[in-house]
Formats: structure tokens, C-alpha cells, sequence
């Protein structure tokens, strides 16, 4: 399944959800969470879970070139990766100075 930008995507082993804010046109990657592959979001909110989360909330997940980019909507303890490797949290731009 190729994903396309404002699918939303769930784990199948924790509580993460995704939603895909920029994919890749060719080839379609592997999106995973806890090593396993992610399935399309069914309808309700994900169940909450005490384990520390280790995708958190709100934050933009990329991979190493940046051509896949994720929004997490529901923190999870799996750990998010894009054909088998992990992905990385996206860093804020720097503001232009105001002097």
C-alpha cells in the first residue's frame, strides 16, 4: 500500500497513530511501528497505555532523506521506522534574526 499525504495509520502493537503528512510518489516505503508493519487507522479514538511512549505527540517523524514525513496523533511505545530503519524527529527551522 502506497501512502498518500492524510492517510492516518496505526500500530499494531501499541497505541501510536500517524498521520502521513508528505510521502514519497515511487517506491512505497515500509512504514513501521514496534518492528511490526503499520495498518490503516479504524474509526475511535487509540487506547491510552501507561508505558513511557517513545512516539510522542504532536511531533514530525522523517526518514533519513526526508521524503516521508509523519505526524504522531497518538503517542505510543513503539518505535516508528521507514523500511526498517528508524525514523528521526523533525527538527524546527531556524527564525530568520530580527535585529
Amino acid at each position: 500500500m502506497a501512502p498518500n499525504p492524510g492517510d492516518q495509520l496505526e500500530s499494531a502493537v501499541c497505541t501510536t497513530r500517524v498521520v502521513v503528512v508528505r510521502a514519497p510518489a515511487a517506491p512505497a516505503p515500509v512504514i513501521a511501528c514496534g518492528g511490526s508493519p503499520m495498518v490503516p487507522a479504524g474509526p475511535g479514538p487509540a487506547a491510552k497505555s501507561a508505558d513511557p511512549p517513545a512516539t510522542l505527540l504532536g511531533k514530525r517523524y522523517v526518514n533519513a532523506d526526508e521524503t516521508l514525513e509523519l505526524l504522531c496523533t497518538s503517542s505510543g511505545t513503539g518505535e516508528l521506522s521507514c523500511d526498517g530503519v528508524a525514523m528521526t524527529l523533525k527538527s524546527a527551522k531556524p527564525l530568520p534574526a530580527s535585529d
